[in-house]
């Protein structure tokens, strides 16, 4: 088994993968692997699979564990691996993550419990039991699908347990960024690609990316420009992908990055309810982005 990830390891571009389903519905497990070697074959740090991107709330905890365990085996140690083993309920969050860890994964990305509410308390209770499990854990803060942030409070207390070495910053909050930076040494990730370059800047160590599920050699090589402090040529590329960000959430992520794959002919353009296919005008939008980065042909 590799050492366990650590605070300073936690960098780069790592990919939220999506979960590519056959036309009836089941997961796809060859398109699955073949998208893995393209992303491992376009130089990213790392992939993560079953997050908001790879559709967890639709998937049954076997194909879960799967996902997460068919992964581990096609990356066979080629890029990190942050298996998305969050839930509601700490003891499902606590028995994924054991399977993640069993599996081979190189940390955990843990999204705040939604729904039920937890205090503060209950939040530092929740996250600090999964690291308890040794699998270091990458905490995911995305209030706009989970209702509530993480506290900075709860923050920088976890900061302080060795399990917890990362946070995945998707509040759209370049402040929350440079707080983090600056009162404990946790690795933070962009989890938004259009604010990848200035979270950066201001002290994130990379991005888990969505738009790299499609532009992935591009995308790795803007977050390697800004974290070697190559801001011109990193704006030059941000600037160029931008309309990208903004496409692939014109609807419900994942639901424009999963058209996109199938109008590159990576993957069945196939959902499970109630995700469902774009709206045409929204999917013409999609499409005219798409060529004109030359990511399909005309």
């Amino acid at each position: 088994m590799s050492p366990l990830l650590n605070r300073t390891q936690l960098r780069g571009t790592y990919t939220a993968i999506v979960t590519p389903f056959t036309r009836n519905g089941e997961v796809d497990w060859v398109r699955l692997r073949d998208l893995i070697e393209w992303q491992i074959a376009s130089g990213v740090d790392g992939l993560v699979p079953v997050g908001t991107t790879g559709e967890s709330p639709t998937l049954s905890m076997e194909e879960h564990a799967r996902v997460i365990e068919e992964t581990i085996a096609a990356v066979a140690g080629r890029c990190r691996v942050l298996a998305g083993t969050g839930a509601n309920a700490t003891n499902e969050a606590l028995e994924l993550t054991r399977l993640a860890r069993d599996a081979g994964a190189d940390a955990t990305l843990q999204v705040t419990p939604y729904y039920n509410r937890p205090t503060s308390a209950g939040l530092i209770a929740h996250f600090s039991a999964v690291a308890e499990l040794g699998l270091p854990v990458v905490l995911y803060n995305v209030p706009g699908r989970t209702g509530r942030e993480i506290p900075m409070e709860v923050v920088l207390e976890l900061a302080k347990h060795p399990g917890v070495i990362g946070i995945k910053e998707a509040a759209g909050n370049v402040d929350r960024v440079s707080r983090i930076s600056r009162e404990c040494d946790l690795a933070v990730l962009s989890g938004d690609d259009a604010l990848a370059l200035p979270m950066i800047a201001v002290g994130a160590r990379g991005l888990i990316s969505v738009a790299s599920n499609v532009a992935p050699t591009e995308v790795v090589a803007l977050v390697r420009a800004a974290l070697d402090g190559r801001f011109h040529e990193a704006r030059q590329r941000h600037l160029r992908l931008h309309p990208l960000f903004g496409a692939l959430f014109i609807e419900t992520n994942p639901i424009p990055v999963k058209a996109a794959l199938a109008m590159m002919g990576r993957i069945e353009e196939a959902y499970r309810l109630p995700l469902c296919a774009m709206e045409p005008a929204n999917r013409r939008m999609l499409e005219s982005v798409l060529r004109s980065l030359e990511l399909i042909g005309s």
